[in-house]
């Protein structure tokens, strides 16, 4: 890729410089790295600003793939004063709404492991997720799904990555939980999401945001589960204990 995805190997890189590659329309920056994640597998683009020499700051409102995805596009507030290309520029990440996205993220990781059915989509947000799940016997309880998941979550599982082939992929295909997206191929190789000492409690591909512990997710609960066929099971997460 053009843009070095910085935020695949740190996650807390709430800031950092970058050089301008290259403009994209009329709001798209282009740089040759970048901390903002770019929207997919169900979790949104970052949004932040960037900061000029001159301390300018300029929003973002959004970050997305550029078309042939091989770079990283920031969209900056439409009527923007852009900087020119190979200016080198600060990028801040909005840190509280990438946190909790990060939280989120994993906290969904972890309701897979309590809820061990194929995943048929999902939506990562700042304040409430969902995921939805193709469950053969749908008979789910929101209070017995929060209590293993919050045990999940208080027994504070490392979480990290690491990288494998497509072929290892293909030679382990139980490691996709998705009933209907496949990890994108190309480069070669796929990012894994690992926990618990050893991935002894879950290993799927993702190339979204996370914490580096479980108990930093902090108190989750199912909000509602909502019917949405014959065997679909939708899950909403919410931050907080569950209410009484």
């Amino acid at each position: 890729m053009d843009t070095v995805q910085a935020y695949q190997d740190d996650a807390y890189l709430s800031t950092m410089e970058a050089t301008l590659l290259r403009l994209d329309g009329e709001d798209g920056l282009v740089f040759d790295a970048t901390n903002f994640y770019a929207s997919g597998g169900g979790q949104p683009g970052d949004t932040g600003f960037v900061e000029t020499a001159d301390g300018r700051q300029i929003p973002i409102l959004d970050t997305v793939y550029a078309a042939d995805r091989a770079a990283i596009v920031m969209r900056a507030e439409p009527g923007a004063a852009l900087p020119a290309p190979g200016e080198t520029l600060v990028l801040h990440v909005d840190w509280q709404k990438r946190y909790r996205m990060m939280r989120m993220h994993t906290a969904l990781h972890l309701l897979t492991v309590v809820c061990p059915f194929p995943v048929t989509g999902a939506a990562v947000g700042p304040e409430e997720s969902r995921i939805d799940f193709d469950i053969p016997d749908a008979d789910l309880d929101k209070a017995g799904v929060t209590a293993a998941l919050m045990a999940l979550v208080e027994a504070n599982h490392p979480v990290f990555t690491r990288w494998i082939t497509d072929a290892e992929l293909d030679a382990d295909p139980g490691l996709v939980k998705s009933a209907n997206v496949r990890p994108p191929r190309g480069t070669g190789r796929i990012r894994l999401v690992c926990i618990g000492e050893d991935a002894s409690v879950d290993t799927q591909p993702c190339g979204g945001t996370h914490v580096l512990e479980t108990q930093e997710i902090g108190a989750v609960h199912i909000g509602k589960i909502e019917k949405k066929g014959k065997a679909n099971r939708r899950l909403r997460l919410r931050f907080g204990p569950l209410p009484a």
